[in-house]
């Protein structure tokens, strides 16, 4: 659905921004992995149907570790909404159910977005580190979820953001700390999941995308203007097989199979593209991390953040 209320939308022909019906999806294909071809390389993660499947699954993961909740900022009755990197539109598409009397926006590099969608909702194929064309002052909630390897300026994303908020609106960003952490040090001082993760690090700096920790993120939304900071960790555990509660061993079942479905995807493009490693290398290697996020003797979880600020009433 086009929102009329907004005379930057499909008013600029110059704009890199168009809708889904008008692109023609273009794909680059490398390792057995399928990529997005607008803005290439840009994004390190394929876009084939065995991540677009992870992503849906990962949603319902995101979903346990929020109580089943969409968001946590205190929404009411918002009429504009936009999501960042919006992937399969999942979150978009539950969002416009939830709120059938706004108007939500999601986007994406990707046009891989079903075209049945609730007609409050609107998908387009977008850089969203590029200037964005909606006006200023305009979105009562952005969202973002698991852009960590996307962001190559998270200060210039969230004051870009904060110019597009009304006054009062909220940024909410939910994203994961790639660190592999123990509270009873069981992590082998040999660990192939930690050596993994500051692989990962490593890659995204090469790439132009450092990835923040899990303690960084209150401080970048307070230097970039945001009020009334909530932040909430969860722990992700690696398995089901060591936690105790029932609520835990949950989410590390649906964590092990996000991680073995997903750990080639995550990889192979970064490490072969940003470290050079062959891809033979990097099979071999996931082989050992696999092994180990099954382990029961290895109590190792990441940090998964969930931050929203608010737009100061009196900003502009």
């Amino acid at each position: 659905m086009k929102d009329d209320a907004d005379s930057t939308l499909g008013s600029d022909a110059t704009s890199e921004t168009q809708t889904l019906d008008s692109l023609v999806a273009r794909y680059e294909t490398e390792n057995g992995r399928r990529y997005h071809a607008y803005k290439a390389g840009h994004y390190a993660f394929p876009n084939d149907e065995l991540e677009l499947d992870r992503m849906d699954f990962e949603h319902h993961l995101f979903l346990t570790l929020l109580d089943h909740s969409y968001h946590s900022a205190p929404l009411e009755s918002p009429q504009r909404i936009l999501d960042l990197g919006t992937g399969t539109g999942i979150w978009a598409i539950d969002m416009a159910d939830l709120y059938p009397m706004a108007s939500v926006i999601g986007t994406d590099l990707s046009p891989v977005q079903p075209s049945f969608v609730p007609p409050n909702l609107q998908f387009q194929v977008d850089d969203f580190e590029r200037e964005w064309n909606y006006s200023p002052s305009s979105f009562d909630l952005i969202h973002t979820r698991l852009l960590l390897a996307s962001i190559s300026d998270y200060p210039q994303l969230l004051r870009r953001a904060f110019k597009h908020l009304k006054p009062g609106g909220y940024l909410e960003m939910h994203d994961i700390d790639p660190g592999f952490y123990s509270d009873d040090d069981t992590i082998p001082a040999d660990s192939a999941a930690a050596q993994w993760s500051q692989l990962f690090f490593e890659g995204c700096e090469k790439i132009g995308h450092r990835v923040p920790v899990a303690s960084e993120y209150r401080t970048l939304f307070q230097e970039a203007g945001y009020v009334d900071i909530t932040v909430r960790i969860e722990k992700r555990p690696t398995n089901y097989k060591w936690p105790k509660s029932n609520k835990m061993k949950e989410i590390g079942a649906y964590t092990l199979k996000n991680h073995l479905d997903g750990i080639h995807g995550f990889s192979i493009g970064l490490f072969t593209r940003a470290l050079g490693w062959s891809p033979e290398e990097v099979e071999v290697f996931l082989i050992r991390c696999r092994e180990e996020w099954q382990m029961k003797s290895i109590h190792a979880y990441q940090k998964v953040v969930f931050i929203y600020g608010r737009k100061p009433l009196d900003a502009e």
